[in-house]
């Protein structure tokens, strides 16, 4: 292992400075999920299967959006692609505090597909700065940072929800994530190397005529390929070799790497909520700040270790053993019970998300990165939208240790088939 790799890494001032206005960026919506949360079990009387399926709303929007944002960010750039953030995050969350749960589900999707792509840009411009080794230390660095985000963001939303000030809480939620977008669009980091700028791609060529068919699903493209008249191809590339020019970088190596992302997104997401909880249901809501600290400080100490060993390793192991670790804490009884045994599965939590953005990044060439980049944020999101409402449902069926039980058990499965998608890609390379 060599640490030196990151004082190297820090060395660098546009990492150094990228780093630091992500982290500052990410600290508004850490708070929202225990805000959002708290608000809709206490103001509004809901349950926790409500509180999750507000939770999934916003992140199936989330995930929607992702894939288009990137798009954006490639095509437009940065500070175009940022402006319907920078209104909506500023308008929807000053709004949602003040409206009944009916209303609150259809606007969080809307803040949800329009908020800002922080954790895409970041690990885009990253893939940029760093290359080689350095991109390892990089992506686990910024992992470190965002575990050191949720330190301090659900501690903090805690601390204002259970003051009784929800409403003031998610309202400086969606200013100050405003005001991080207008400060990144004036700092306007690198999202493609200098050579790239330098050059039309094909694809950006044809951008306009097959934007929708490659803004969306990969079944949708599919069946949108299908569609082409087929008297269509003599006319030299028509619109099913545009699609499947478009998604030559999705391979079933990749698809095994966004299987990881939606679980590593189910497991936190369940694992969240369990805390928020096992906690509350015990009349300790104050002291959710306690556990999330082990959770992250965990996880940040994996994150350091990860990001200076000189070999990687492989996503679906990382994430196999977080899932199945997250299981024992369905069986803690008290908040430093708690506490110590999300230890475990919070040391794999950042190399899990630096393991799979360096895999991104090394499959996926630049020029396509962006669309990857969100494709890859989608399915981290699709998990967290899981997650979410299918540990609520077990909680409010069953008590708190449900939540850990179901996300860590279903993350297992999911491991399970990234794993089939890897055979699946070894089994064809012989032939290609």
């Amino acid at each position: 292992m060599n640490f030196a790799l990151y004082r190297e890494l820090l060395a660098v001032r546009p990492i150094r400075r990228l780093l630091l206005v992500g982290m500052v960026a990410r600290i508004p919506h850490s708070a929202a999920g225990v805000l959002l949360t708290l608000h809709i079990v206490l103001s509004l009387d809901q349950g926790y299967a409500a509180a999750g399926a507000a939770a999934a709303v916003m992140t199936i929007g989330i995930a929607v959006g992702a894939p288009w944002r990137g798009r954006r960010v490639d095509t437009v750039g940065l500070r175009t692609a940022l402006i319907p953030s920078v209104i909506s995050e500023a308008v929807i969350w000053s709004v949602v505090p003040h409206v009944s749960y009916q209303w609150l589900l259809p606007l969080v999707f809307v803040g949800g597909l329009l908020t800002l792509p922080i954790f895409s840009v970041v690990r885009q411009s990253l893939g940029v700065l760093a290359d080689g080794d350095q991109r390892r230390t990089a992506f686990a660095l910024d992992a470190i940072t965002t575990e050191v985000v949720f330190m301090i963001g659900p501690a903090a939303g805690a601390i204002v929800a259970t003051s009784g000030f929800t409403v003031l809480g998610l309202t400086i939620v969606g200013v100050s994530t405003s005001l991080a977008g207008l400060f990144l669009m004036w700092f306007n980091p690198p999202t493609r190397s200098p050579a790239q700028d330098e050059e039309c791609s094909a694809d950006e060529r044809h951008a306009a005529e097959a934007a929708v068919v490659s803004a969306a699903p990969a079944h949708l493209q599919e069946a949108a390929a299908e569609l082409v008249p087929a008297g269509a191809t003599h006319r030299g590339p028509g619109l099913r070799s545009k699609v499947a020019h478009n998604f030559a970088w999705f391979t079933a190596t990749v698809a095994a790497v966004f299987a990881v992302a939606a679980g590593a997104g189910m497991v936190l997401s369940g694992t969240d909520v369990g805390i928020v909880a096992a906690l509350e249901t015990g009349g300790r809501q104050a002291e959710i700040g306690i556990v999330f600290l082990f959770w992250c400080a965990a996880s940040v100490v994996g994150g350091l270790v990860y990001g200076a060993m000189h070999r990687p390793v492989s996503p679906i192991l990382l994430l196999l053993g977080m899932a199945a670790l997250t299981i024992p804490m369905g069986f803690a009884h008290d908040t430093w019970a708690l506490a110590f045994t999300a230890i475990l599965p919070g040391l794999l939590c950042a190399p899990v998300l630096s393991s799979a953005s360096e895999k991104v990044a090394d499959l996926v060439a630049e020029e396509r990165r962006g669309e990857a980049m969100g494709w890859y944020g989608s399915a981290l999101t699709g998990g967290v939208a899981l997650g979410a409402p299918l540990a609520g449902v077990f909680i409010d069926v069953t008590g708190p240790s449900g939540g850990f039980v179901s996300v860590g058990a279903a993350g297992v499965v999911l491991c399970f088939a990234g794993l089939i998608l890897q055979q699946r890609r070894r089994g064809k390379s012989p032939a290609q």
